[in-house]
C-alpha cells in the first residue's frame, strides 16, 4: 500500500513542532527500501530544555487527585484507540512487523493503558504500629521526572506500559522511542498528549545520542527496554546522576525439550517461539537442548516448520514472518550463523541471504552446536533455531542456566518433577512450562543479570515508579493538636 512519508514532530514543554536543531534522518520500510518517515533530532540543549519542562510541570502533576490522573489515562486510552490502525500501520512500515501482528501490539497497548487507569488509585500505603498518641504511615509518592527510553520490536505495546504505568501514577515523561520506530512514537504521544495537561509529557527523537544525552540528564527515573549493552550504559548514567534505573534488556533465552514429549509439537513450540515476529522479541527462543532421545524427529519437523513458513512484507496477509528491521541488523544476525558454521555447525535450512530489496532473512534451523559459539553465548535477535543436544534433563537445566542473561526459559516436559525442578533451578524472572507464550494477565516478573533489573509490566510496575516516604505525627508537648 503507498503512502504518504510521515514527518515527525518534537513536543517540548506542550509545544509540538520545537526543537529538532540537530539534523534529521529518513527511516525506510525494511521490505521495500522506499522512505517512510522523516525525523528530526534532538540536541543536547533541546534535551535539558525538555527535563528542565517536564520539572516545571512536575508538581502540578503529582498534586492531582489519583481518581483524576486514571481518568485521563482512560481518556488516553480511548484516544490511542482511536488512532489504532494508524498505530498498526507506522509499526509495520517502520520495522516490517506483520500488519496482524502489529494491530495485536497496539491492541494490547490499549489494554494495559486501561489496566493501569484502574488499578493505580487502587494502590497505596500502609500503616505502622507505634505509640498509642501518635500515627505512623508509609505513603507512596511519584519519583518525579521519568526517562522512557523504547524499542523497535514492539513499540507501542511496551511504550504503552512504560508511559501508562510512570504518568498515572503522578510522574512527568521525556519519552524517546526508537530511532528505528519514530513515527509509531510521534503518532502514539500525539494520542497520549491530547488528553494530558500541557508538559506532562514530552517527546524527543533522534538516535542513540539522544537517548544518552537523556539517560545523562538530572531525571528521577530512566525506564529503558531494549539491548544489553545501552542498558549498561544507562545503569553507569544513573549511577552517576543517583537515578534509578529501570532496565529489561536482551536475552538469550533457553527451550528445553523433555525426552518425554511428543518431538512433532515440540517443535511447533519451538518454531513459533524462534521464528515469531522474526525472532525479534525479547524472550524470543533462542537456544534449543533436546535430549537426544527426541532429538531426530523434533529437528526434522523443525525444519519442516521452517521450510513452510511465509517470508514476505508486514502488509500482505499471507505473509508469517516480515523483514529484519534493517540490513544492519540482517548483517548481525547472519553473521553470528556464519560463524557458527565456520565452527563446524550445520545450517539445515536457511541460512543465505536473499536477494532482493529489503532486510528479509529466512526461517534458520541449525545443529551440532556448542555453548560457546556466539550464537548460543550471546542474543541473535533473528529467526534462527540453534539446537544442542543433550543426554539428561539434568544436563539440559545446567547448561541452559549458563548464561549471562536471565530473562526467560520454556521447558517443554510431561513430568511434574521435572517441572518443578526448572522452575526452582532456572536463574531467570521468567519460567514458562509447555508453552513458549502466554501466560495469565498482570504477570510480572524481575530480569536478572545482564537481563535488566526492576519489574516489567503488570501491577508491581506502578510501584517502580512511585517511592515511599515514612511519616511519624505526635501532639506536642501539651498532648494537644
Amino acid at each position: 500500500m503507498q503512502r504518504a512519508m510521515w514527518r515527525i514532530e518534537q513536543l517540548i514543554g506542550g509545544v509540538w513542532g520545537a526543537g529538532g536543531e540537530g539534523g534529521e534522518f529518513v527511516v525506510p520500510d525494511p521490505a521495500t527500501g522506499t522512505d517512510v518517515s522523516t525525523v528530526p533530532v534532538a540536541t543536547e540543549a533541546e534535551v535539558a530544555k525538555a527535563v528542565g519542562a517536564a520539572r516545571d510541570a512536575a508538581a502540578a502533576w503529582a498534586a492531582t487527585d489519583p481518581a483524576e490522573r486514571a481518568a485521563a489515562l482512560r481518556r488516553a486510552a480511548d484516544a490511542v484507540a482511536a488512532v489504532a490502525e494508524d498505530l498498526a500501520q507506522a509499526t509495520t512500515a517502520e520495522m516490517g512487523k506483520p500488519l496482524a501482528d502489529a494491530r495485536g501490539g497496539v491492541a494490547a497497548g490499549v489494554d494495559t493503558l486501561r489496566q493501569y487507569a484502574e488499578l493505580a488509585p487502587l494502590r497505596g500505603g500502609r500503616t505502622l504500629h507505634g505509640r498509642r498518641d501518635s500515627v505512623d504511615f508509609m505513603a507512596p509518592e511519584p519519583r518525579g521526572v521519568v526517562a522512557v527510553i523504547t524499542p523497535w520490536n514492539d513499540p507501542v505495546a511496551v511504550a504503552c506500559g512504560l508511559l501508562g504505568a510512570a504518568l498515572v501514577t503522578g510522574n512527568v515523561v521525556v519519552f524517546k522511542p526508537s530511532e528505528r520506530a519514530p513515527a509509531t512514537g510521534w503518532l502514539l504521544a500525539r494520542a497520549l498528549d491530547g488528553e494530558l495537561p500541557a508538559g506532562v509529557l514530552s517527546l524527543l527523537t533522534g538516535d542513540g545520542r539522544v537517548g544518552a544525552a537523556l539517560a545523562a540528564q538530572e531525571v528521577d527515573v530512566v525506564a529503558h527496554v531494549g539491548s544489553t549493552a545501552t542498558g549498561r550504559a544507562i545503569a553507569a548514567a544513573c549511577a552517576r546522576t543517583g537515578a534509578k534505573a529501570l532496565l529489561e534488556n536482551g536475552g538469550s533465552d533457553p527451550l528445553v525439550v523433555d525426552a518425554d514429549v511428543d518431538p512433532v509439537w515440540a517443535a511447533g513450540q519451538a518454531a513459533m517461539g524462534a521464528f515469531a515476529n522474526a525472532g525479534q522479541l525479547c524472550v524470543a527462543v533462542e537456544r534449543i537442548y533436546v535430549h537426544r532421545a527426541v532429538a531426530d524427529d523434533f529437528v526434522s519437523a523443525l525444519v519442516d516448520l521452517a521450510r513452510a513458513m511465509r517470508v514476505g512484507p508486514g502488509q500482505d496477509g499471507e505473509t508469517e514472518i516480515g523483514p529484519l528491521v534493517d540490513r544492519r541488523h540482517r548483517d548481525h544476525v547472519h553473521g553470528q550463523v556464519v560463524a557458527a558454521a565456520a565452527e563446524g555447525a550445520r545450517v539445515l535450512t536457511g541460512g543465505a541471504v536473499p536477494d532482493g530489496p529489503g532486510a528479509f532473512y529466512p526461517p534458520t534451523v541449525v545443529t551440532d552446536c556448542t555453548d560457546q559459539m556466539v550464537l548460543v553465548r550471546e542474543e541473535t535477535f533473528g529467526p534462527v533455531a540453534p539446537v544442542l543436544l543433550v543426554d539428561s534433563f539434568s544436563e539440559a537445566l545446567g547448561r541452559a542456566a549458563c548464561s549471562p542473561y536471565g530473562l526467560a526459559a520454556t521447558v517443554l516436559t510431561g513430568s511434574m518433577s521435572h517441572a518443578q525442578r526448572a522452575w526452582r533451578e532456572l536463574p531467570v524472572g521468567t519460567v514458562k512450562v509447555n508453552a513458549v507464550f502466554g501466560g495469565a494477565p498482570g504477570g510480572a516478573a524481575q530480569p536478572r543479570r545482564g537481563s535488566g533489573q526492576g519489574f516489567g509490566y503488570g501491577p508491581e510496575l506502578l510501584d517502580e515508579f512511585t517511592t515511599t516516604k515514612v511519616v511519624h505525627l505526635r501532639p506536642p508537648a501539651n498532648g494537644h493538636w
